[in-house]
């Protein structure tokens, strides 16, 4: 059973790392056991002031500003059995802003939908003492490659806003099952999301979905009779250009143009797949390589890449190692 403690009163400054947040927002985060219902109550009876003023839900804490936090029962509770473990990524980038790390396949960015945890709770395990760690996007479980996480909040803000804006332009690695036509540039397919028969989170083109637009280009085409043994009649290497970011964006569009990526088990072509998989392929071949931003708060252009892991790069070893005579061309886009 867990225990009941009483904190007493408390006057606490709100550092740049907290600034611009609502009220109510704050205090759930800082008064962990509390219900929301609770703090909502001693909001509105005027026990939390701010500048010793009282103070809405909806107020917005600057930088500075002096909250005086009533004393409340909050539930003391043991640490969860399946806490995250510590763990740091390889990184890309970092300074006192922003972290980019190269997230490795088969890791959530995040706890939920049936996963204890992901990179921002391993990571804030690992760094007990950062204040502030938030994901500003997301990647798929199963693609792996460049991750943003905010180390400030004022970062986090402005990278939104920049998101919102389509101004960091996000480039992907993908190997397609089938031939891309190289006339198809730019698949500007609306998506709508819907939940699929086992309660999965699903994405379909759909004429009422929300816009949705990448930018292809085929950098590499396999064929031949390595490929032909195993029933594959051929693969594209694609890179692809996010103008949008809607969920499962890539692999939709891929998979609506009859080239899906090679390994998804979701939107992807089973009976490839399977072949797919004798040939070393054990994982979706979708790799976020390359990130071109301005950083959120000096402005510095920062160009980032991720290699490709070495379970994908193998595969295209593999694929460029046959015959130049029954190997594929590189299209000219």
């Amino acid at each position: 059973m867990p225990t009941i403690s009483k904190e007493s009163v408390r006057h606490l400054c709100i550092g740049e790392h907290e600034a611009g947040q609502r009220l109510d927002n704050y205090l759930i985060k800082i008064l962990k056991g509390v219900p929301r219902s609770h703090i909502w109550r001693i909001i509105r009876a005027g026990e939390v002031r701010v500048n010793q003023k009282r103070a809405k839900a909806d107020t917005r804490i600057a930088a500075g500003d002096s909250v005086r936090v009533p004393p409340v029962r909050i539930a003391a509770v043991s640490a969860p059995k399946n806490a995250a473990p510590a763990r740091e990524f390889a990184l890309v980038f970092e300074d006192d802003a922003l972290l980019v790390i190269n997230k490795p396949h088969g890791v959530a960015v995040h706890g939920g939908s049936g996963v204890s945890f992901g990179v921002i709770e391993q990571l804030r395990q690992a760094r007990p003492e950062a204040r502030y760690l938030e994901l500003v996007h997301r990647l798929d479980r199963d693609t792996s490659g460049l991750l943003m996480v905010a180390k400030k909040r004022a970062a986090l803000v402005k990278l939104h806003e920049m998101i919102r804006a389509g101004a960091p332009q996000k480039t992907y690695l993908a190997l397609g099952a089938g031939a891309w036509d190289g006339a198809v540039r730019a698949v500007k397919c609306p998506l709508v999301k819907y939940t699929g028969a086992n309660g999965e989170k699903m994405v379909r083109v759909a004429a009422d979905g929300m816009a949705a637009h990448t930018v292809f280009d085929c950098l590499e085409r396999f064929s031949g009779s390595l490929l032909h043994r195993h029933g594959i009649g051929a693969l594209s290497l694609m890179r692809a250009t996010l103008k949008t970011g809607r969920t499962h964006q890539i692999r939709v569009h891929m998979q609506a143009q009859g080239c899906p990526i090679a390994g998804d088990e979701r939107y992807g072509d089973y009976q490839a797949n399977r072949r797919l998989h004798k040939l070393g392929l054990r994982r979706m071949f979708l790799h976020a390589q390359r990130l071109v931003l301005a950083h959120p708060l000096s402005g510095e252009k920062l160009d980032l890449t991720a290699p490709l892991p070495d379970e994908l790069e193998n595969v295209l070893v593999m694929l460029r190692a046959q015959p130049p005579e029954v190997r594929g061309a590189p299209s000219i886009d």
